[in-house]
């Protein structure tokens, strides 16, 4: 049977392991979330092709761990040149495959991704070791670092590559060899991404990406017995079923997951710079990043003068096309993810919250090619108890509650009242209070005064049921590594 015009116009993926494209027998529907039309064909891959993407890392690892790590720097190094050199070409990708406003990919996601592979090129080379004399047993003590092996690396679809990267570079970087998966919703710049390890260097192997859905390919990696240790960005759901599949083997795990981030505002805020931060916060990338907030505690005697302005300027972060330089915000990820956050915002109104602005209030004036993509407006709620399903899930859409306080001791009890602790503002000129709240806050990471400000050397990860382990500098080298203490007497 002839292929349609339309068929034959898709872009359709192949995985790539041990150094070459490698087609599959099915593909999986991807779409561009802009329009809401099929537009690539990624691959439906299974335990065959993990099998095959395992053992090519496997036969890679001796000779890339053997490398010094200089030698394997520069390769990142190279990476990060040639994800700069295609910058435009990346961010337009990332943007039609994800939904994303081109502006965020071209500032953020690419330049981001390129940076990881520079980061940790370099930060590996300072990382030192202990050693501890015994003088009176006539022996020194000293520890080593080893790469583990095969590492197993499944990222989201919120920061595609920025997310992938953020993995791939520390595991290499400190000797293993990977097998990633990146989301089946997103997966095109990781394909691009690979058109690329001829040119830098990277040794056939070393990289592979094998594309497909988590049931599939994602089991297949994380309950694979060579694959000694698995990084994880998704949802805490997910993460519950590969803890479950690798408990078996015993391997080491690093989870990043869900958030329900507060913001906590006192009165003697800088309210244009919370104001113009907290929307951003709620907002960015349409809401779909882990660490946006979605919890803002005002206190009382700021709250009604907070809530007109912030409802103000988020009716102002505009909602539109992805190409539109002047968008801010583009289309979610999906149909089925547009509803699920449509159905949070019906409970709140079942439950007697007031919606302020966003979905049901405000038409978007979109092109015909776009009335099908999956646009929400900015969506700011109020009314609502703490206890709500609302106010205690992660809804990961352009929508964020407020609610009043009267205390800090208040304050903190309600920021800290969901299973979620992955990050949280706090807004206050007190200096002493900054300190004391963010101490007392379930957060991994606490933003005072600002948001998303991150220095890659800092611990990265969550408390309670935001995951297990950190990354970042020296945490990411820790868990890429096997260290071993070794005894000499002498």
């Amino acid at each position: 049977m002839s292929k349609t015009s339309e068929e034959r116009s898709l872009l359709v993926l192949e995985n790539y392991i041990g150094g070459k494209f490698v087609s599959c027998r099915s593909y999986i529907d991807s779409y561009d979330p802009s329009t809401g039309e099929v537009y690539c064909k990624v691959p439906d891959s299974g335990k065959e092709e993990v099998d095959a993407a395992v053992a090519a890392a496997k036969e890679a690892f001796p000779e890339w761990s053997a490398r010094s790590p200089e030698q394997r720097a520069k390769i990142l190094h190279k990476l990060a040149d040639l994800i700069e050199a295609n910058l435009e070409e990346f961010a337009q990708a990332e943007s039609k495959d994800q939904g994303k406003t081109i502006t965020a990919a071209r500032t953020v996601d690419i330049p981001r991704a390129a940076y990881n592979f520079r980061f940790f090129s370099t930060s590996m080379l300072h990382h030192t070791t202990d050693c501890s004399p015994m003088d009176h047993m006539g022996c020194l003590n000293y520890t080593v670092r080893c790469p583990v092996g095969v590492a197993g690396l499944i990222s989201p679809w919120n920061l595609p590559l920025y997310l992938l990267t953020w993995k791939i570079a520390p595991a290499i970087a400190a000797g293993n060899t990977v097998v990633a998966k990146p989301s089946e919703v997103t997966s095109v710049t990781a394909w691009m991404l690979c058109k690329l390890m001829q040119q830098a260097g990277v040794p056939a192997g070393v990289i592979n990406i094998v594309f497909g859905s988590g049931p599939r390919a994602g089991d297949a990696l994380v309950s694979h017995p060579e694959v000694p240790l698995v990084s994880f960005t998704g949802s805490t759901a997910t993460a519950q079923r590969i803890t479950e599949r690798s408990a078996p083997y015993c391997k080491k795990l690093s989870l990043e997951l869900g958030g329900k981030n507060p913001a906590i505002i006192f009165a003697d805020a800088d309210l244009d710079q919370c104001i113009e931060t907290t929307v951003r916060s709620s907002f960015l990338n349409q809401g779909e990043i882990c660490l946006c907030t979605s919890r803002i505690y005002v206190e009382r005697s700021i709250y009604s003068e907070f809530l007109e302005r912030f409802v103000a300027a988020a009716k102002k972060w505009k909602t539109g096309v992805p190409s539109d330089p002047s968008s801010k915000n583009g289309a979610l990820i999906s149909k089925e993810h547009l509803e699920k956050v449509r159905s949070y915002i019906a409970l709140a109104k079942s439950e007697g919250g007031i919606i302020h602005c966003g979905e049901g209030l405000d038409q978007l004036d979109l092109p015909q090619r776009n009335k099908s993509g999956y646009f929400m407006p900015t969506t700011v709620i109020t009314g609502i108890s703490d206890s709500s399903r609302v106010m205690q899930e992660e809804i990961f859409g352009p929508v964020t509650c407020i609610s009043p306080f009267d205390t800090e001791d208040e304050a903190v009890a309600r920021g800290n009242g969901v299973r979620y602790g992955l990050s949280a503002t706090v807004w206050s000129k007190d200096v002493g209070k900054v300190h004391r709240v963010a101490q007392r806050l379930q957060a991994g990471l606490v933003w005072t005064n600002c948001w998303l400000v991150r220095d890659l050397n800092l611990p990265f990860g969550g408390m309670k049921n935001s995951g297990v382990g950190r990354e970042g500098g020296k945490d990411s080298y820790h868990f890429f590594t096997e260290v071993k203490s070794i005894t000499i007497k002498h």
